[in-house]
């Protein structure tokens, strides 16, 4: 059974940066792509990022491209969300999503593996 447990959340300042990771656990990781989404109260859960199991392509939703990169470390099991130039509506629950082998997935019903998520806040 897969286990993703994400870390680095935290409260900063509008145009900080954040280091978000998700270690995997349980299975192969290397046979896995892996996403972030993120939910903000009262809205629905969004797709932010993906890499596939392949190590690539990437795909970055419109609202995060340039600012945030997604990277993966096969040694470690662990995937990375590196987010710079922080913005108060990128506040949100980050949520680390797994996926054996398939294309990276914008819906979050394609993921069949989630983390408990990370608070990301940030101030104006």
């Amino acid at each position: 059974q897969v286990r993703l447990v994400e870390s680095g959340g935290g409260l900063v300042q509008a145009g900080d940066s954040l280091r978000l990771s998700c270690t995997f656990s349980g299975r192969t990781f290397s046979r896995y792509s892996m996403g972030w989404f993120r939910q903000a109260p009262g809205k629905e859960r969004e797709f932010v990022v993906g890499v596939s199991w392949r190590g690539g392509p990437t795909y970055y939703a419109d609202s995060v491209k340039g600012r945030f990169t997604i990277s993966r470390d096969n040694a470690k099991n662990t995937v990375y969300l590196q987010m710079n130039s922080l913005k108060p509506e990128d506040t949100a629950a980050y949520y680390c999503a797994a996926r054996m082998l398939g294309n990276v997935g914008l819906k979050s019903d394609e993921w069949t593996d989630w983390g408990q998520g990370t608070q990301v806040t940030v101030s104006s």
